[in-house]
């Protein structure tokens, strides 16, 4: 495949490398660092995808060309999806193709499945609260991370009583606590915690290097081409 980087930061020199490896070209590569490089320069007869990872403030910006420009995008930044309902309808408008998560991890991606059915499971049984606390890196800069969304929204919607989170602690019953903490060079750990006066259970998802995160983005990238919609790893894992 001919790949359109957009973003060279650790994530995309990551997948630069495993792209190449897995035999694929790197037609382009869109960053600050390379101004006379622009999105507009490419189309899908010159492109076979795109791979966006940069700053909440430019992905909604980058995406939206990608699908004017009628190249199937990943977009793997997070904090834009306030922006998110305007690159559906431009996808459907261009009859386009954009694949989006929060993670990219297949390991993740299981976690957010069984957060779903635990959240389900414990609702019945009286006694429990529940909270979502992530760790990642001093540089990263959305806060809390996508990954911690996508669990809340996943408790939200399988554990009655809670309707919304803060990212803080919280004493109100209705609200799930989002802790964040940015330390070290931590790749990122979530955890859902769920407590009573006699127990504590926990799931736990930590990362060991973004090898994980690459090869999801770019098996995203491999499948999207031939499809037409918006889709998440969820489609393309079949959960």
């Amino acid at each position: 495949m001919k790949l359109l980087l957009i973003g060279y930061g650790k994530m995309g020199q990551a997948i630069e490398a495993q792209a190449v490896a897995r035999g694929h070209q790197i037609a382009g590569i869109v960053d600050p660092s390379r101004p006379e490089v622009r999105i507009a320069d490419f189309d899908s007869t010159t492109v076979d995808a795109a791979i966006e990872f940069t700053h909440p403030d430019a992905a909604f910006a980058n995406v939206m060309a990608c699908l004017q420009q009628g190249i199937p995008v990943v977009c793997g930044s997070t904090g834009w999806l306030h922006h998110f309902a305007e690159a559906q309808a431009l996808c459907q408008q261009k009859n386009g193709a954009l694949f989006y998560a929060s993670n990219y991890s297949v390991g993740v991606n299981l976690f957010f499945h069984f957060n779903e059915y635990i959240a389900a499971k414990m609702h019945q049984f009286g006694g429990y609260d529940v909270q979502v606390r992530e760790i990642h890196h001093t540089q990263k800069v959305d806060q809390p991370s996508g990954t911690a969304l996508t669990a809340a929204e996943g408790i939200l919607r399988n554990f009655p009583g809670k309707t919304t989170w803060r990212n803080e602690p919280t004493t109100e019953a209705n609200e799930l606590a989002i802790l964040s903490e940015r330390t070290g060079q931590v790749v990122g750990t979530h955890i859902v915690t769920y407590s009573s006066a006699v127990d504590q259970i926990e799931l736990k998802h930590e990362a060991h290097s973004r090898d994980g995160f690459v090869l999801g983005a770019l098996l995203a990238a491999e499948w999207l081409p031939s499809h037409r919609g918006v889709f998440g790893m969820k489609d393309l894992l079949g959960l």
